[in-house]
């Protein structure tokens, strides 16, 4: 029997977090949950998901992306996970973000508010069902 694929679904608002896991739960998708780049850390690290789906903003304006080098810089055990990044950065700032192997290691970028059937499309993407 194939286990199902967890997802990690980072970001400081409460709701966000709650809508995106009954969405991925719906979908075959087992899911944890973590409210700061912190708990993310230490998740990622003892729970070992499939795919981290990460806020930008979140204790700072670039925690997300603090994390994301963490996570695939500085842990052997993490730096093949992959991470889909989710941010509103953009309306807030005049800037467009690219994932960068070096700066910003996350396989995509997607904007905030996000749609279901968009966000299950990257999941699907990156780590299938």
């Amino acid at each position: 029997m194939n286990r199902r694929k967890t997802v990690l679904v980072v970001d400081d608002d409460a709701d966000f977090v709650e809508m995106n896991k009954a969405v991925l739960e719906e979908n075959g998708y087992e899911v944890i949950t973590a409210y700061n780049g912190q708990e993310c850390l230490e998740k990622t690290r003892t729970e070992k998901p499939d795919l981290i789906i990460l806020d930008v903003m979140m204790a700072t304006n670039n925690e997300g992306f603090d994390v994301s080098r963490e996570i695939h810089h500085y842990c052997e055990a993490t730096k093949d996970i992959p991470i889909i990044m989710v941010t509103s950065i953009n309306q807030k700032y005049p800037f467009h973000f690219e994932p960068d192997e070096v700066w910003l290691p996350v396989e995509s970028f997607v904007e905030k508010p996000v749609q279901p059937e968009q966000l299950l499309r990257e999941v699907s993407k990156q780590i299938g069902k």
